[in-house]
C-alpha cells in the first residue's frame, strides 16, 4: 500500500438508541473514497473506538471493507486498554482483511521509555501488516521522541510511518534528518496542515473531512504542489485561510462532537456521540453552529 494522502479518520454515526448506523457508515465511506480520501481509518479516538465493543469493532471494519471494495487501504486504529487486547484487536483486523495498522498506545496507562516501546513492539509484530505509529502525547500523556522512534524504526521493519500530533513540528524536520524517508510522515492535527507539508509530511490523518473531503483533499493536493509552484502555494494559503476556524476544531477536547456538529450541518451526519461524551449544551451549540455557519457561509466553490 502507498502511504500518502489524505486518509480520514472517520468519525463512527450512531442512531437514536446509540448502536451503529450500518447504512450511513457505508455510505459515509464511500463517500469519503469517491471524493479522493487515499485511505480510510475507522476506531480510532475521532470514532469513538473507546467506546466501541469488540465485536462492534469487528463489525464497522466489514462495513468499511465492503463499502471500500478495494479501491483504497483500510487501516484501522488500535488501541486497547492492554497490550494483550491490543495485539488481540490487530490480529482481528489482518483476518478481516485490514491493509495496514495505526497503532497507538495504551488507554489510561502512561508508561514510561520500555514499558511504551514493549507495548508498540508486541502490537507491530502481531502481525504482518505495515504498521504507522500514532504518537499524541497531548491526548495520550505518552511521548515517543524522536530518537525513539528512529530505533523502533531500525528494528521493527513493518513499522513504515508515523502520525506525528505533538503539534511540533521540529519533530517533522528531526524525523527526517534521523531517517530520511525510512518513515512516511503524516501530520495527525488539522489545523498545522500546510506548515505539516512543508516541514516533509507526505500524508494528513484528517478529522475535518468527515464534513468537508472535497476541500480537505484539494487543501492537501495544493499544499504538496505549493513546495515547487509559488502560484499553487498562493493558492493553498486561500483556502487554508478560509479552513482554518474549522481546521481548529479538531484540537480541543470535544473535538468528536463539534466535527459530528460540522458534518450535521452539511448534511452528512449526526451530532449522536456514545457516553461518557454529551452533545453540546444549548450554549455551546449557539456559539459553535454560528462559527460553522459563518464559515460554510463563505465555502469556497470547488472546481
Amino acid at each position: 500500500m502507498i502511504w500518502e494522502g489524505v486518509f480520514p479518520a472517520i468519525t463512527t454515526p450512531f442512531v437514536d438508541d446509540l448502536s451503529i448506523d450500518e447504512p450511513f457508515l457505508a455510505r459515509h465511506v464511500d463517500w469519503m473514497v469517491a471524493s479522493g480520501a487515499r485511505g480510510i481509518v475507522p476506531l480510532g479516538s475521532l470514532g469513538e473506538g473507546a467506546t466501541l465493543s469488540f465485536a462492534e469493532k469487528q463489525r464497522v471494519l466489514q462495513i468499511c471493507r465492503e463499502a471500500i471494495g478495494g479501491r483504497v487501504p483500510l487501516v484501522p486504529g488500535i488501541a486497547a486498554l492492554s497490550t494483550a487486547e491490543a495485539c488481540a484487536l490487530a490480529r482481528e483486523a489482518e483476518l478481516q482483511g485490514c491493509d495496514g495498522l495505526m497503532v497507538l498506545p495504551p488507554y489510561l496507562y502512561r508508561g514510561d521509555r520500555r514499558e511504551t516501546e514493549a507495548h508498540f513492539r508486541a502490537v507491530i509484530e502481531a502481525t504482518a501488516l505495515p504498521c504507522m505509529l500514532y504518537n499524541n502525547p497531548i491526548a495520550y500523556g505518552t511521548d515517543v521522541l524522536p530518537e525513539q522512534l528512529a530505533g523502533l524504526a531500525r528494528d521493527l521493519p513493518r513499522l513504515v510511518a508515523v502520525k506525528e500530533s505533538s503539534a511540533d513540528l521540529r519533530r517533522l524536520t528531526a524525523l527526517r534528518a534521523l531517517l530520511g524517508s525510512r518513515l512516511a510522515l503524516f501530520v495527525g492535527v488539522d489545523d498545522l496542515l500546510l506548515e505539516g507539508v512543508e516541514a516533509g509530511a507526505v500524508g494528513w490523518i484528517a478529522g475535518l473531512v468527515n464534513a468537508l473531503p472535497i476541500e480537505s483533499v484539494r487543501l492537501f493536493d495544493l499544499a504538496r504542489a505549493g513546495l515547487s509552484d509559488p502560484e499553487q502555494r498562493g493558492a493553498a494559503l486561500r483556502l487554508y485561510e478560509w479552513f482554518l476556524p474549522l481546521l481548529r476544531l479538531d484540537t480541543v477536547t470535544k473535538f468528536v462532537q463539534l466535527i459530528k456538529l460540522v458534518q450535521q450541518e452539511v448534511g452528512m451526519g449526526s451530532p449522536r456521540v456514545r457516553p461518557p461524551r454529551y452533545e453540546l449544551d444549548d450554549g455551546e451549540l449557539e456559539c459553535m453552529r454560528a462559527l460553522i455557519r459563518e464559515s460554510l457561509a463563505r465555502r469556497p466553490v470547488m472546481v
